[in-house]
């Protein structure tokens, strides 16, 4: 793999983490991206190929996503979560292993990969904000702002739309807050959207989809998870009486399955919490030298987009690496697609929306931003990076 050019500035700085070293995502045979051409092609919906290979055909498929619930955080809390727990031995079709997220492990990137079947690179959205080219203006592409015509920014079309035209009965079942965002018409949508309050009223339902067709393909999802790991951390008890709350919904949904189905648990990413010293939150905005040549700063904490000022470009990645480099994995844009960090293919389309450096961090370490992203900055769980603790996620199996 390709490797950053390392001239010291200082001699005595520990040299840049080598590239080769980031545990890229299992693109193809093993990450969110592959989960739905998967399921798809085993109800035979034209175009489509298992792409992981240990998992079994069904007629009727149901993935469960919660958001933020990384397999490390499974693992770590058996009695907080008994029945998810008493699914990982059989996660990945009996393998007891996990899939990967994807990178950046983010939410906006990882369901659009889970809802095209593509990879960051191909669906075009790389990260939690991301630099428009024919604007030059930062997206936010969770909550899509500012606004982006939605189908010129993604324009492949959902594992969804392919399975509904091919007779597949397709749903979501979801927040009702949901169904008309941006971020659900480019990577959630076909079939019907169903929008439910609680938790318990989505995991009825998705079962009543699960059971409405001869083939089904069925999505369900849950948030605050996530949330209160971004606002309390996962080592908060606000945080685990929701993993407690979780794990009783996925038994709920589990109990109620069809004949013929299966039930995949999933996540997006995992979590980490990150302590609020200096030493593990850097604050870009206070910073000289990170500041120096760079127009937009993006992405998020753990996984960083860097936009130079025009001709600024390689005296920016020399100084994050000479900054960073011991701590985050830190590369140029060819570096980074080169790499694979975004999958094996990069869209045209999408190159100019990746970072003229991009920073994955490697320890328990965000680069904040405390003038121009105060809410995010105030977070105690962050994720977004290729570390086990985000990248890894379930893939927890109930068949019936």
């Amino acid at each position: 793999m390709v490797q950053p050019a390392h001239s010291a500035l200082w001699p005595d700085e520990p040299a840049p983490l080598p590239l080769d070293g980031a545990p890229v995502p299992e693109y193809g045979t093993g990450s969110l991206a592959d989960l739905l051409p998967t399921l798809a092609a085993g109800q035979s919906v034209p175009g489509f190929e298992p792409r992981i290979r240990e998992l079994a055909p069904a007629d009727r498929n149901c993935v469960f996503l919660i958001d933020g619930l990384g397999w490390e955080q499974i693992r770590s809390h058996p009695d907080e979560a008994p029945f998810l727990t008493s699914l990982l031995g059989g996660s990945r079709g009996g393998t007891g292993r996990p899939i990967t997220a994807g990178f950046p492990a983010t939410t906006a990137t990882s369901l659009a990969s889970v809802g095209t079947g593509t990879e960051p690179g191909r669906h075009g959205l790389p990260g939690y904000t991301a630099r428009n080219p024919d604007t030059g203006e930062l997206m936010n592409q969770l909550r899509w702002k500012p606004w982006t015509d939605p189908h010129a920014w993604q324009p492949h079309p959902t594992v969804f739309r392919l399975a509904d035209a091919a007779g597949v009965h397709t749903a979501q079942v979801s927040s009702p807050a949901f169904e008309h965002t941006p971020l659900t018409r480019v990577a959630l949508s076909g079939g019907t959207f169903h929008g439910r309050l609680t938790g318990e009223e989505r995991m009825d339902l998705a079962a009543e989809q699960l059971a409405a067709g001869d083939r089904s393909l069925v999505y369900t999802y849950y948030s605050e998870v996530d949330g209160k790991g971004h606002r309390f951390g996962v080592d908060s008890d606000a945080w685990r009486g929701q993993l407690m709350y979780v794990d009783r919904l996925a038994q709920r949904l589990a109990e109620q399955l069809p004949p013929r189905s299966a039930l995949y648990v999933t996540a997006d990413h995992g979590m980490i919490d990150i302590a609020f010293d200096e030493e593990s939150r850097i604050d870009f905005d206070e910073d000289w030298e990170l500041r120096a040549g760079v127009a937009l700063l993006g992405g998020e904490g753990r996984a960083r987009h860097v936009y130079a000022v025009p001709g600024a470009e390689a005296d920016v990645l020399a100084v994050w690496q000479e900054v960073l480099g011991d701590r985050f994995w830190v590369a140029g844009r060819d570096e980074a697609v080169a790499a694979g960090w975004f999958g094996p293919r990069v869209d045209g389309r999408v190159l100019g929306r990746i970072g003229d450096v991009v920073a994955a961090a490697c320890e328990d370490v965000v680069i904040t931003a405390s003038v121009g992203e105060p809410h995010e900055s105030a977070m105690v769980g962050m994720h977004g990076s290729m570390t086990p603790v985000e990248q890894l996620v379930p893939l927890l199996e109930v068949r019936a």
